[in-house]
């Protein structure tokens, strides 16, 4: 809800629409006006309202207020936060009782004065935000709870290559362009992502988290847009979606190539728009979100494929940032495992561990095919296994031998994602030719220019 949001006005009498009408414009506030309670529950559920001011009578010589109670009750089920003030000329202690329990928040008389009744419409929209937060901040609590922590620790970016990468997020943080990172399995995307946050203008707003490989196609609108009650069998109470839980902050799409084609649409118009409906309402919901999304799949080839919609990468890939893999970053994986052994060795009460020369040396030669969620794992595992106070390499119980130049000479590739095993092959070709660029390029079937590029992409350094 935004503070442009207007105030309905229900009313059967046209005098009474106008005045209120004109007396609220000059405070500042627009309006939307119906003469009947069918016209009020058609405008709620077609549109988001920062309070509603509402007749208790509106059928000619009525004075039960069985009317505006029935349209308190209806209303209610629609927008269960919608602050409402009710209205009559025939104004009772009881009738008041009874539209307070409908669901009203305050009662006024008529005729109103326009001090009391101004003062009434801002504490109830005031009242309403206010529910509306801390539903939004429950939701959020109940996500953060379900959804599961990546554990790869606190960012470290000294080498060259990840010096380069933040370069390029403090270029693009403090804007609200859409980012995609890319690269392996457990290099940090997730960390990259809510770093970028953090960093951004947004960074006192929520950050919102969604594993796109973990929603099933059926699940998707409900979770990403949220449902109202009796949109389907089990919907049993109101949903907020994930865009609805980030209005104002930032959502982080992880594994976005994993989306179903048959929903692309429905995101891609959100990130045109920033509208959307909850399953189940026709209402239009506005929002406010910077979308940070992450994969290891190479979505070119899936757009080949005919498995994701180029028009959806566009909205998503204003910047692309590129996430090295842990062999790459050979100046942060001593510095990266001394943060972890501190995490690890304070969590499980083992105070003064160290890692030996010997366990230093196999870290770095080693190939960290699964980047740093591994380095973080083996830690863990070693300072829970070592027998003394020092990890030794016998200790890392790392698999085979796993250094970077048998993995790169060895031509064994398989389990490696394309983009792995072209890089391997990359490296392979410039030891061949001392880094001569124009005897790798021939040896590799690629033109000079196409190589640069590939260069450009993984990262690699020709000197």
């Amino acid at each position: 809800m935004t503070a442009a949001a207007p105030i309905l006005i229900a009313d059967d009498q046209r005098d009474v629409l106008q005045a209120l009408r004109l007396m609220l414009k000059s405070e500042g506030f627009a309006t939307v006006t119906v003469s009947d309670p069918d016209e009020a529950i058609e405008a709620v559920r077609s549109k988001a309202f920062a309070a509603a001011l509402l007749d208790l009578n509106y059928t000619r010589d009525t004075t039960s207020g069985q009317e505006g109670l029935d349209l308190i009750a209806k209303l209610r089920e629609l927008d269960a936060d919608l602050p409402m003030v009710v209205m009559t000329a025939w104004g009772t202690i009881d009738l008041a009782v009874q539209a307070i329990r409908a669901g009203a928040g305050d009662f006024v008389e008529k005729p109103w004065d326009n001090h009391r009744l101004l003062s009434v419409l801002r504490n109830q929209i005031d009242l309403g935000q206010a529910r509306r937060k801390a539903n939004r901040l429950q939701a959020e609590n109940d996500i953060l709870k379900a959804d599961e922590r990546a554990d790869s620790g606190e960012f470290i970016a000294e080498s060259a290559v990840m010096r380069r990468v933040m370069t390029m997020v403090d270029r693009v943080a403090p804007a609200d362009a859409n980012v995609l990172i890319t690269g392996e399995n457990g290099t940090g995307k997730s960390d990259l992502a809510e770093l970028i946050h953090q960093r951004s203008k947004r960074s006192d707003q929520a950050f919102i988290k969604v594993n796109m490989g973990g929603i099933s196609e059926h699940i998707f609108e409900s979770e990403m847009f949220g449902h109202v009650r009796g949109a389907f069998t089990d919907a049993k109470a109101d949903r907020i979606g994930r865009f609805e839980l980030a209005d104002g902050g930032s959502l982080f799409l992880d594994e976005i190539g994993n989306i179903p084609l048959s929903q692309q649409a429905k995101l891609l118009r959100v990130l045109e728009d920033g509208e959307f409906e909850r399953v189940g309402s026709s209402r239009t919901v506005g929002v406010d979100v910077r979308v940070v999304s992450a994969t290891n799949a190479d979505l070119d080839a899936l757009i080949g494929e005919s498995r994701f919609r180029q028009d959806l990468l566009f909205r998503l890939n204003t910047v692309e940032i590129r996430l090295p893999p842990l062999r790459e970053r050979e100046g942060d994986i001593l510095l990266l495992a001394q943060r972890f052994l501190h995490s690890h060795a304070e969590r499980y009460r083992r105070d003064g561990m160290s890692l030996s020369a010997s366990a230093q040396s196999a870290l770095r030669r080693y190939g960290w095919p699964g980047n740093v969620r591994e380095l973080n794992h083996i830690l863990e595992r070693a300072v829970l296994m070592a027998s003394g106070s020092q990890i030794d390499a016998d200790d890392l119980q790392l698999k085979g031998s796993g250094s970077r130049a048998e993995t790169a000479n060895s031509g064994g590739m398989e389990g490696m994602t394309l983009d792995a095993a072209e890089e391997v092959l990359i490296r392979q070709a410039l030891v061949r030719s001392s880094n001569n660029l124009s005897h790798a390029a021939d040896a590799l079937g690629l033109s000079r220019a196409a190589l640069y590029r590939r260069l450009e992409k993984y990262g690699i350094e020709a000197s």
